[in-house]
């Protein structure tokens, strides 16, 4: 932010750093709290003092600022937000989409322009004639100057092989020689240090292979002692699960001596031991001897009933019929007495107190026999029939 320059200062600025926003075609309104994040330009930032600042009283960095003035900044800076919020809200603005559709950005100029978000691209050649080789470069001659001068030296003034040769091939022979002896040397020494080197090999390959044997060895007695400190390990394990095993079983026993007889009282008193053929007598055939009992008494029962009523309806037949015959025969003494009484009597009159006997019929007597030998067929039958119901209720 902006500072007050002072006589030992220089003027400084300082923003807050942000991420640049991505530039559309039409900017969307910015809130009122994001406004200053958008400035782009100093000019228009509401940070930048702008006008005389001389008259301005401007705190210095160090000094305090008056919190009563910050919260009266703070609150008219508030009710400035809030009446531009109510002013936006009483604005009018367009009435909602309808279902289905929604708003879109229009153009209002005079003249149209198609918007898109590719720009048009359009490749466009051009034919032209093709390159010439480069003709070579001439060389490079420079100019002659100055003037031409001859000398004539004869044969023998400047130089005499035989005398000049003798010391070039001294040196030429003395280096060969020594290059030579020094060649000669070296693959003396080369095979010298082939040697050595061979016999460091071997060397080095026995130690290789005695370490290689200590390694070896090495390893298994480790594989050794671990072995055997596992197959310790385990033993020692087992022989204590044994033991554990023994003091739990020896702890068991006594600890169950008394629990087990208790137990089994307990489980046969509740009925959990029992006789299989006692059970399977109480379960499977008492039921069914009572089903098959049950059975026999009802149709016993039923067979009485049928016979008791079979014998009532036939008794009340034979009375009906017994008693019209007895009015029949009743009506023919009555008359028998009044034709009696109107012949002259002959024999002296009876006692009044003699019963007077009636004479029934030969077939009314037939029918009353008849009727007792049924009712002294039909009482064995009850009485069978009742014995065998005593004796099923005794077996009950």
């Amino acid at each position: 932010m902006a500072t007050q320059p002072k006589n030992d200062e220089i003027y400084t600025f300082a923003s807050k750093p942000h991420a640049v926003p991505q530039r559309r075609k039409y900017r969307e309104p910015v809130p009122e709290g994001e406004a200053c994040a958008l400035v782009g330009n100093i000019m228009y930032d509401r940070r930048i003092v702008r006008g005389n600042t001389y008259a301005q009283n401007i705190l210095p960095a160090s000094a305090q600022p008056d919190t009563i003035e910050i919260q009266r900044q703070q609150e008219a800076r508030r009710r400035a937000i809030a009446k531009k919020r109510a002013k936006q809200q009483l604005r009018p603005k367009s009435p909602e989409p309808v279902e289905g559709r929604k708003h879109i950005d229009v153009q209002t100029e005079l003249y149209l322009e198609e918007l898109s978000d590719r720009v048009e691209e359009a490749d466009v050649d051009c034919q032209t004639d093709a390159f010439l080789d480069r003709p070579p470069s001439p060389m490079f001659v420079p100019a002659k100057t100055g003037k031409d001068i001859a000398t004539q030296i004869l044969e023998g003034d400047l130089f005499d092989f035989n005398i000049e040769v003798k010391p070039i091939l001294e040196v030429l022979v003395g280096k060969t020689v020594e290059q030579s002896l020094l060649e000669v040397m070296e693959e003396e020494e080369l095979a010298n240090l082939r040697k050595q080197q061979r016999a460091f090999l071997e060397l080095r390959m026995a130690e290789l292979v005695e370490q290689q044997r200590l390694e070896e060895q090495e390893r298994r007695h480790r594989e050794e002692k671990e072995r055997r400190m596992k197959q310790q390990k385990e033993v020692l394990r087992k022989e204590k699960e044994t033991a554990d095993k023994i003091a739990a079983r020896a702890f068991a026993q006594s600890y169950l001596a008394d629990l087990v007889p208790s137990v089994f009282g307990t489980l046969s008193e509740n009925g959990y031991f029992f006789d299989p053929v006692e059970r399977d007598v109480e379960e499977g055939f008492l039921p069914w001897l009572m089903d098959r009992v049950e059975d026999q008494m009802s149709k016993h029962i039923l067979g009485r009933t049928m016979l008791d009523s079979i014998i009532r309806e036939v008794v009340t037949v034979r009375n009906e019929a017994y008693n019209k015959l007895r009015e029949q025969a009743m009506q023919e003494q009555l008359a028998r007495q009044a034709e009696d009484a109107t012949e002259p009597v002959e024999a002296a009159p009876e006692a009044p107190d003699a019963p007077v006997q009636v004479e029934q019929p030969a077939t009314v007597v037939a029918d009353e026999q008849k009727a007792e030998e049924e009712n002294a067929e039909g009482d064995p039958g009850e009485v069978e029939s009742g014995d065998k119901a005593e004796d099923e209720a005794a077996e009950d």
